[in-house]
């Protein structure tokens, strides 16, 4: 019988944990929170769920090794999975607080910048649209017409298209909701607050991981 993929969901200090680590166990991971770099199963996934303040999660980052250890495990490209501010952190810059941040891949963090009528943070369902072509095999059981859960008052700005999975419109603002390169899967929703359709994605994940 094959064992479960192993899954390190990060503690970075903040946010919701337990709901991202059930998430992972329901579609059946061996799902663990870590708070040390040298806790991450190296044949594993690496999960970064995101919620809080880009600057504070920064710093902590920093302070316990875990952005090396991100910068090489995607440069290995080993499984990743990156959650909204888990998707935000790859990018260079933020608006929020004005900080660096990770810089694997080229773009920056903005505010929405939108009507009065349209509200900040963007919270509730909307859709997702997917390129085909670039990781069909995390689209299985998923069609354009399904929405997820978003939670967010900054989004992710690149040119980058290459690395674009996923796109969202709110109040005329269209935005990278989802990213994917080789083994790195990233999306500024929260499947875990997703229902079946977000937990379609993680099981898609750890299947293609295995």
């Amino acid at each position: 019988m094959e064992k479960n993929r192993k899954v390190s969901v990060i503690d970075y200090g903040m946010g919701n944990l337990m709901s991202v680590l059930r998430a992972w166990q329901h579609v059946g991971a061996e799902a663990s929170i870590i708070s040390d770099p040298k806790e991450i199963s190296e044949d594993g996934i690496l999960v970064f769920p995101g919620q809080g303040a880009i600057i504070d999660t920064v710093k902590l980052l920093k302070r316990t090794g875990f952005d090396s250890a991100i910068r090489d495990w995607i440069a290995a490209d080993k499984p990743f999975f990156g959650i909204c501010l888990g998707l935000q952190v790859l990018f260079e810059y933020s608006e929020e607080g004005g900080v660096e941040c990770l810089g694997i891949f080229k773009g920056a963090v903005r505010r929405f910048n939108l009507e009065r009528k349209f509200k900040v943070p963007h919270m509730g369902w909307d859709n997702v649209l997917f390129k085909k072509g670039v990781r069909d095999d995390m689209l299985k059981g998923i069609s354009d017409s399904d929405q997820f859960y978003f939670v967010h008052s900054y989004y992710v700005d690149t040119d980058n298209s290459a690395i674009a999975f996923g796109t969202t419109e709110y109040g005329g603002c269209k935005f990278t909701s989802a990213v994917a390169c080789g083994n790195l899967v990233a999306c500024q929703f929260h499947p875990e607050k997703s229902q079946e359709k977000g937990l379609a994605l993680y099981r898609n994940f750890l299947e293609s991981s295995k």
